[in-house]
């Protein structure tokens, strides 16, 4: 059984000039999710980091306890959520966003 990763808060990898990134940030904004912002165009320990979790290249990535969304959009990251009631619950997010 794999072991839940703790993290203080949700990570959103991202590249400066990612539009999706933009629009999903913007929407977890407006959820009040406080989350911390990790740039891969910054350095490569930052997108091996992103590999590891995700096991992709792609951005938007989000993190959090077991859930990993990879490469998304809003519509595709509240549909990971509906598997995910707990973190969903703990991020705030609101169930009529659907």
């Amino acid at each position: 059984m794999a072991s839940m990763k703790v993290l203080s808060k949700p990570i959103l990898y991202v590249e400066e000039n990612c539009p999706r990134c933009r629009e999903v940030r913007a929407f977890l904004n407006s959820q009040g999710v406080d989350f911390e912002i990790v740039d891969v165009s910054d350095s490569n320990g930052n997108m091996d980091a992103m590999i590891s979790i995700s096991e992709q290249t792609k951005v938007p990535t989000f993190e959090y306890e077991d859930l990993v969304v990879a490469d998304f959009a809003i519509d595709e990251f509240l549909a990971e959520l509906r598997e995910f009631p707990e973190i969903r619950q703990r991020l705030g997010i609101d169930n009529n966003q659907d």
